[in-house]
């Protein structure tokens, strides 16, 4: 069997999985090959990591989905090829969507009568939220084993893995799971569950709308700001994003009784990013020095003419002149343009600041101005981060439009440390590391601040 064949035969079992609903039919033979070589044109021209993947494998890609995309049956297949295509490239800042009218129709975790969160805790599935009246049947907690007949890894890696774009393997593993049973309304799953006891159940799952439920355990929303205090002088800060400059009013709000704190803890493990603006306005208050160091950025420079000459310039000549280099950069896709990486001067602005021993608790969904926020953070002596390791993807996503109504984008900018350490693709790697076990879930304990707090403690 062709790897055509092979791959057109994943994508109708993922996507047909006993599945009787009847699916979106609008695009035309021309609207998906357009749809298609839009993508293919768009990471060619602007995918600012396109030095890191194979090009003549990517062409290949696109060769083989040509023939893929005309042999879909429906709308919700076709832009399955397309979230492969986009898959195959590994950043997290690259993606393909849905348009509204299939995105309505598939869910991750209503299943009627049963909702499910699921989790990756010790790298398996596990069950952390259920609607409350099932949480006798399904207890939080309870991992699930088999999906269809297959042991759960051997179906993330067929069957989930292959469509999921992101940049660090850590991640992947958490949005495989996260990601594990979505599924187009009607699909039907036969899954195998064993319950934090040891007992496993068999149960039979079908894609469909859950409705407004209770679930258990019941979760607060998450303010975008939350202050309180912990132990005796130390405060607890969590920003929940940075997407919306009303932080910084309800940050001016609570100013004044954190300048009483002698110790911080600032939680940005549910930050999953927004406005790297935000985030460095809020650093600014949080330490005396003057002069910020924000993440070096580049993005990549398109020059035709040195493309052209750099076609006949070899890794030797580059040395004899400087013009040479570039030409032969350009060639390679490696020609970057600098963006501004000026340390951000503080020292004029008239602000109260409060610098005293900050612990930063970070998680795999701290990401992209969240990480920008870490940066900033790098070289100062009084903050120190716990945790596992960050998301591991920033940059700047470039939005188009594809046909049907679904959005794809581009990562466009690249940022490393203001050194050139990169991060993207591997996280920030905190200070102290902490793992959260199912142990720890099950008994409801946060082992990341509990060694947050016993590290504060010890300072005097």
């Amino acid at each position: 069997m062709s790897s055509k064949t092979l791959i057109i035969a994943l994508i109708v079992c993922l996507t047909s999985q006993f599945s009787f609903s009847q699916k979106p039919d609008q695009l035309t033979d021309t609207e998906k090959l357009y749809g298609l070589s839009k993508f293919w044109q768009e990471v060619n021209y602007n995918f600012v990591y396109l030095y890191k993947i194979d090009k003549a494998d990517w062409d290949q890609q696109y060769r083989e989905a040509i023939s893929q995309v005309l042999e879909t049956k429906n709308d919700y297949e076709y832009y399955r090829v397309l979230q492969r295509l986009s898959a195959y490239l590994k950043d997290g800042h690259t993606n393909v969507w849905f348009p509204k009218s299939i995105r309505d129709k598939v869910s991750s975790t209503d299943f009627g009568d049963y909702k499910i969160v699921l989790k990756s805790i010790e790298n398996k599935a596990i069950i952390v939220q259920i609607n409350d009246d099932k949480k006798k049947d399904l207890p939080p907690g309870s991992e699930i084993i088999k999906i269809n007949g297959l042991a759960t890894q051997e179906y993330i890696d067929e069957m989930v893995k292959p469509f999921i774009s992101t940049s660090s393997p850590h991640v992947l593993l958490d949005l495989s799971v996260q990601y594990l049973l979505e599924a187009y309304e009607g699909t039907e799953y036969d899954i195998e569950v064993r319950t934090p006891k040891g007992k496993v159940k068999e149960l039979h799952l079908i894609a469909g709308a859950s409705g407004e439920v209770k679930m258990y355990p019941e979760q607060e929303e998450a303010q975008l700001l939350e202050f309180k205090w912990q132990e005796k002088g130390v405060a607890y800060l969590a920003f929940n994003s940075f997407s919306d400059w009303k932080i910084m009013d309800l940050f001016s709000e609570i100013k004044p009784e954190l300048d009483k704190a002698e110790k911080l803890i600032i939680d940005l493990r549910n930050n999953g990013g927004g406005n790297d603006a935000v985030a460095r306005e809020l650093i600014k208050y949080l330490t005396n020095d003057t002069l910020l160091y924000r993440a070096k950025s580049q993005t990549r420079q398109h020059i035709p003419a040195y493309k052209a000459w750099g076609r006949k310039v070899s890794v030797q000549d580059t040395s004899r002149q400087s013009f040479l280099k570039d030409y032969y950069l350009a060639n390679h896709d490696l020609l970057f343009y600098s963006l501004s990486s000026e340390a951000y001067n503080t020292s004029n602005l008239n602000i109260d600041r409060i610098e005293i021993p900050t612990a930063i608790l970070i998680g795999h969904l701290t990401a992209s101005a969240a990480e920008d926020f870490l940066v900033y953070a790098d070289n100062q002596e009084h903050m120190v981060t716990f945790g596992v390791p960050s998301f591991g993807s920033t940059g700047l996503p470039m939005n188009f439009e594809l046909p049907g109504g679904g959005v794809a984008r581009v990562c466009v900018k690249k940022d490393t440390y203001p050194d050139g350490r990169e991060f993207v693709g591997m996280g920030i790697q905190p200070d102290v590391l902490v793992e959260t076990s199912l142990s720890d879930f099950l008994s409801h304990k946060d082992p990341v601040l509990a060694k947050a707090l016993e590290y504060l403690e010890k300072l005097k």
